[in-house]
């Protein structure tokens, strides 16, 4: 096979293993984004993420984690469910959608067993590594090269067929891929996530503050919330959903997913009744497997209390 029909029976593959979106970018230094990588993280846009400063090289220069690198494949995979409740029920915190079933973390990894077979298949002595939002790789950027959609004004990848409802796998490769084109930015004037964002986030377009961030607030911050977000998580308790809620794209298409580990036994949201009964055995009994675990009992409980600030500070 040539590389334009490897890159196909190669796309076709992945598609069968249960991915929704695939596509092929070509290993190099990212000398754009390194730009604005560093004025984020000048601005402190990064909270107390540290290890995002600390792997800057890593996530700027592919060659840095696989020096045998020559493509990058970027794979999505959709997650999005239409809530089946209306009303939220009393003392009850909202969760992020892509948190409702199992954890994408193994759902993805299990597929990406089958595509490694795949890969050394083709060529037994390929190197190939993987990665699922936890590797010091700058996924979005790869996504968006790869053509899987464009950067969303609130920060988020957008698909043409399913939205920014999907999670981004990538993998770097020393197998020599043809590159797919990127798509075009089809924001335009829209500004309606930026508006809705009710802690102000996304303080420009394409520019995301962490440190006002619900999603980032409610689990990766460890430490108190801040007080002048009070009265400002739309009930939220683990992640948020606001500004991909919003978005015309997402209205638009609300393709439910297929991935099973995802639609079984959803959970779309926490009775805080149930939570304060819970001690820390079991609450990683009851939530195994899922995203919810990441921020631990102790710091659910205090995003609890922190969305019930907003009614005391009424009196």
């Amino acid at each position: 096979m040539n590389k334009i029909e490897l890159t196909e029976f190669v796309r076709k593959k992945i598609l069968e293993i249960g991915f929704d979106l695939v596509g092929f970018s070509e290993a190099k230094v990212l000398d754009e984004e390194s730009e604005k990588l560093k004025v984020w993280l000048l601005n402190r846009y990064h909270a107390d993420m540290q290890w995002i400063d600390e792997t800057f090289e890593k996530r700027i220069i592919p060659f840095k984690v696989l020096p045998e690198a020559k493509s990058i494949i970027s794979v999505g995979l959709n997650y999005y469910q239409k809530n089946r409740i209306n009303t939220l029920p009393e003392n009850s915190g909202r969760i992020s959608r892509y948190a409702w079933g199992k954890d994408y973390h193994k759902v993805i990894e299990k597929k990406f067993k089958t595509l490694r077979k795949i890969l050394n298949e083709i060529s037994p002595n390929s190197k190939n590594k993987f990665y699922v939002d936890y590797g010091p790789t700058m996924d979005k950027v790869w996504a968006v090269k790869s053509g899987l959609g464009w950067m969303g004004k609130h920060t988020n990848v957008i698909n043409t067929s399913i939205g920014s409802w999907f999670f981004i796998g990538t993998v770097l490769t020393s197998i020599e891929f043809e590159p797919d084109n990127p798509i075009a930015d089809m924001c335009g004037e829209c500004r309606i996530c930026i508006d809705a964002c009710p802690t102000g986030a996304i303080v420009n377009d394409y520019v995301l503050d962490a440190s006002k961030c619900i999603s980032y607030h409610t689990i990766e911050n460890k430490n108190e919330i801040p007080h002048e977000l009070i009265g400002k998580f739309e009930n939220y308790v683990f992640g948020c959903d606001i500004c991909q809620d919003v978005c015309p794209w997402n209205i638009k298409l609300q393709i439910e997913t297929n991935e099973g580990e995802f639609a079984s036994n959803p959970i779309e949201y926490i009775k805080e009744d149930e939570l304060k009964l819970l001690d820390e055995n079991e609450f990683k009994e009851k939530y195994k497997g899922r995203p919810i675990l990441r921020t631990g009992l102790k710091n659910l409980k205090r995003n609890f209390e922190f969305i019930k600030l907003k009614e005391r500070s009424k009196v």
